[in-house]
């Protein structure tokens, strides 16, 4: 299985690009999810886009913004898995990209994201540590979670 990752700013998505990822968050975070919430939320103009192909099809995102877009530090979110492929445990790749993008980018900036809060398991395994009480966003119990800038990848 060879996935083949692809990190853009906004203005260099392809029209097909932007319709995957729209595609991709909104059947997975507003369909199966059951949330309505308001998915074009211009932070997308902001960020980075990581993304993961398999055989030309998007199959792997996470969204990644500098400081002072949704926190004071840089954050990652948006971070999904096509729901056909969630057996290829592609999340931590995903993540691992997404991490050493964001270090590259503002290596001086701590990593701050709002992870559902079922995947704080899976986000401390990528060194994430939990910073909050749970809370509500979107109808959906999250947790602020924080990647500390002296944190080694492993």
């Amino acid at each position: 299985m060879d996935i083949i990752w692809k990190i853009k700013e906004f203005e260099e998505l392809s029209n097909f690009e932007l319709y995957q990822i729209l595609q991709l968050r909104i059947n997975v975070f507003m369909l199966e999810q059951e949330c309505l919430y308001p998915e074009c939320d211009n932070k997308d103009l902001k960020g980075k886009h990581l993304m993961g192909y398999l055989n030309n099809q998007l199959v792997a995102y996470a969204r990644l913004l500098p400081p002072g877009v949704s926190y004071p530090d840089a954050s990652i979110g948006r971070v999904v898995v096509h729901p056909q492929c969630r057996h290829l445990k592609l999340g931590n790749a995903l993540m691992s990209k997404a991490i050493a993008q964001v270090r590259e980018d503002f290596p001086n900036e701590d990593i701050r994201i709002s992870a559902q809060a079922h995947l704080q398991g899976f986000y401390e395994r990528v060194g994430f540590e939990r910073v909050s009480e749970e809370y509500l966003e979107d109808n959906i119990p999250h947790v602020e979670m924080l990647f500390e800038k002296e944190k080694g990848l492993d």
